[in-house]
């Protein structure tokens, strides 16, 4: 019996914070992938901290009715959740509850319940802030004199997802430069001579990379469709990107595979087996 493909199906999803509602939102996608035939329409309610808000909310909520997810340490507003939701008949999660509990088990001392307190801006926040500010400032080779600021390099050919690696590179407090690899152009001789960054090459199979860039042509009307999407020429690229990266003995990372995550992820353990 062959499968029958299903049409995708949409519900709301409520994520209630009284923080920014990362947390939820995470949460909430991570949830909602595992069902491929159903898509989540996102209403996100950050900074709900006073019953006005909450109330407010669920005059949203009873227009749009769905799953309600919230983050909320005030256990008053949290209770006001339950029951508002329970006369509703809507499913409803305290997703921080239940680690909490763990948490409180474990340790045996309730938890202070601070609001925002992940958020708190301490050292590690500003060290995340400052390599954001550096990764945009090098990003695609730009100031490419000061390599040996960076913590991670990451070179590659157009399309190798360079950027979205560096940048969530950035998000955990890693300084990241990125440098495009162009056919028969050297790399600068600031990055051959870093010591102190770690210098990966991200690369991928040229027919990934040509649907990608037949992607980003459609939508841009001022690339040619020329050697920019042929395989044979990416094929090329590809050749000389490896040959640099073999003849500097910087490791490489296949990226045709791998989410924005999974390659930051292996580039983390790069890291750590090179200190």
């Amino acid at each position: 019996m062959y499968p029958v493909n299903k049409p995708q199906s949409f519900f709301h999803l409520h994520l209630i914070s009284d923080a920014t509602g990362e947390t939820l939102l995470a949460a909430g996608r991570a949830a909602s992938a595992q069902y491929k035939d159903a898509r989540a329409i996102e209403h996100i309610y950050p900074l709900i901290r006073t019953e006005k808000q909450v109330t407010k909310v669920f005059e949203d909520i009873e227009e749009e009715p769905g799953i309600i997810l919230y983050t909320v340490v005030d256990q008053k507003l949290a209770r006001g959740i339950d029951e508002r939701c329970a006369a509703m008949g809507l499913p409803c999660v305290s997703v921080l509850e239940p680690v909490l509990t763990v948490f409180q088990s474990y340790l045996g001392t309730p938890a202070g319940r601070r609001v925002g307190a992940q958020h708190v801006l301490d050292a590690e926040y500003f060290r995340r802030i400052d390599a954001l500010n550096f990764t945009m400032e090098h990003d695609d080779g730009q100031l490419p004199a000061n390599m040996d600021d960076a913590d991670i390099v990451l070179v590659g050919i157009s399309r190798t997802s360079k950027t979205p690696t560096s940048i969530y590179l950035a998000n955990r407090g890693i300084k990241t430069a990125n440098i495009p690899i162009v056919l028969g152009v050297p790399v600068p001789e600031s990055l051959v001579y870093a010591r102190r960054p770690l210098i990966v090459g991200l690369i991928a199979t040229a027919e990934r990379i040509s649907q990608v860039r037949q992607n980003r042509v459609l939508g841009n009307s001022a690339y040619e469709p020329t050697d920019y999407v042929d395989r044979a020429a990416i094929a090329e690229e590809l050749a000389y990107a490896r040959q640099i990266c073999t003849r500097h003995g910087w490791p490489m990372i296949d990226v045709s595979r791998r989410s924005i995550e999974e390659t930051a992820a292996a580039i983390v353990a790069l890291r750590g087996k090179t200190r």
